[in-house]
């Protein structure tokens, strides 16, 4: 037997030490009874706001609303955007969602008013701890503070909070928090500069 094929039979041996339970992760109960009717009534209901036309604005909030989601006043929510749970989502007012918008609210995701997510903003609030064989669910929260910009195609990350008045470069990838006024970028993102007061 040649030294090739033992070092092969060592590697499988400690791959059979990594040991992940799919089936536990599956049998596990990761929601309410409640939650799962929420999420098969909104997946029923979805169709109303995804072939919605772009101008109804005020047609989405209300169904939105209709099934928990806490939406301000003159808030623009694109038929496009994918929402998970609206019951964890907390909008303020005049802040805009753009489209292709990905808001995964398995925990609570607040938007601040006048708060801007570009098209193709994804927000996860929601991972999976590697650190147990069962790889359990993690549901986290994110907050966007008011006035910030999270530019097209940009990540944010479960547990993150973005200050007020905060730019998150566009494809940006953010797993910290970002403080108010900063400008970040890149991934990892980092700060670019300070975002200047706004002038009329």
């Amino acid at each position: 037997m040649g030294k090739g094929h033992l070092a092969y039979l060592a590697k499988e041996r400690r791959l059979q030490r990594i040991v992940l339970n799919i089936q536990k992760n599956r049998s596990a109960r990761k929601w309410t009874r409640r939650e799962n009717l929420g999420r098969v009534l909104w997946g029923l209901a979805y169709p109303l706001f995804r072939l919605s036309p772009r101008p109804l604005w005020g047609w989405r909030r209300g169904l939105l609303r209709t099934f928990g989601a806490l939406i301000g006043s003159d808030v623009h929510i694109h038929p496009t955007v994918k929402i998970s749970m609206p019951w964890n989502l907390d909008v303020g007012s005049q802040a805009a969602v753009g489209e292709r918008a990905i808001i995964y609210n398995l925990g609570v995701i607040q938007i601040g008013r006048e708060a801007t997510l570009s098209q193709g903003v994804h927000l996860c609030a929601g991972s999976h701890d590697y650190r147990f064989t069962h790889l359990p669910l993690i549901k986290s929260q994110i907050s966007i503070g008011r006035g910030a910009w999270i530019c097209a195609d940009a990540f944010i990350g479960p547990g993150v909070s973005i200050g007020d008045y905060a730019i998150i470069g566009a494809r940006g990838v953010v797993m910290k928090d970002v403080v108010e006024w900063n400008i970040v970028a890149g991934n990892p993102a980092v700060v670019i500069k300070q975002r200047p007061r706004p002038v009329d």
